[in-house]
Parts: C-alpha cells; sequence; structure tokens
C-alpha cells in the first residue's frame, strides 16, 4: 500500500537526500527557486511577532532570491536562510527541515514533489522484510485441508 512507502524511513532518506541534492545543484546554477514546506516545522531566529506568524498558511512558499538566496545554505537537515517578512521587512533567520520541503519550485513550475509523511517520531508501520512469507505461511496453515503437506 502506498501508506507503507511514503511512512518508511528509508523512503523518508531517500526524498531528503533528493531534496539536498537538488537545492545543492540550484545553488551551484545559481538558480532561484521556491520552496513549499510545511510552516509548523519551521523556525524563525527572532520569533516572528504573532501578527506576522497568523499570516502564514500551513503550507507556506519561500522563494529563494536575491539576498534571501545568497544567505541560503544547508546545515545537517536543515535548509537556512534570512529573509525579511511583513511591511516594515523584519529580519528573520528561517530553519526549514529538509523533510518539510513538500515541493521545490522553478519559475512556477514544481520540479520536484517530496510525498514522504515519516516522522522521526513516529512508530514506523514497516513489517519485517520476512512478513510476507510468515502471512502466506499463515494462510496456508489455516486451512486444515493443507495439514498434510506437512511432515
Amino acid at each position: 500500500m502506498l501508506e507503507n512507502v511514503i511512512e518508511d524511513r528509508e523512503f523518508a532518506l531517500i526524498m531528503q537526500k533528493s531534496i539536498q541534492d537538488l537545492v545543492m545543484h540550484f545553488f551551484s546554477k545559481e538558480q532561484n527557486f521556491g520552496i513549499l514546506c510545511k510552516i509548523e516545522e519551521c523556525s524563525f531566529e527572532p520569533e516572528l511577532p504573532e501578527r506576522i506568524n497568523s499570516e502564514f498558511r500551513p503550507l507556506t512558499l519561500f522563494f529563494l532570491a536575491g539576498y534571501t538566496f545568497e544567505t541560503a545554505r544547508i546545515d545537517g537537515d536543515y535548509l537556512i536562510f534570512e529573509a525579511g517578512f511583513g511591511a516594515d521587512n523584519l529580519g528573520s533567520v528561517v530553519s526549514v527541515p529538509l523533510l518539510s520541503i513538500m515541493q521545490l519550485i522553478v519559475d512556477e513550475s514544481p520540479v520536484f514533489i517530496n510525498l514522504s509523511v515519516y516522522k522521526k517520531t513516529q512508530e514506523l508501520k514497516k513489517e519485517p522484510e520476512n512478513s510476507g512469507v510468515k502471512n502466506s505461511m499463515a494462510s496456508f496453515l489455516a486451512n486444515p485441508e493443507n495439514s498434510k503437506f506437512i511432515k
């Protein structure tokens, strides 16, 4: 099932690596780009006033161009950049976990979509690799007619 894939830790790591590789590629080509990300997972330093925070939607688009692009970097599992907010252009350093980036956008077109919903804190729903064999054997043994095949 799809949820077994998108909630899988290894799949999330592939998505994270892909996001990191693409962002690094954009940096090397000096290509401005946008990120559509889960705002609840982002942090701001200094914290933004509530009047600005209340304007963010659950999925928020940041466009990295100009000064914001120049300050952008990847540090560990985070994309970090400086941006100005509100009418006063209040400056803040934004830290975005790579896995909270849902889309990478160039020229208003998505070039990457992250389907991963894995959370480090969630328990994996991944079944052991041999669970298919166990489930198959359990089904086989559940039928009393099949007992004659087992010695």
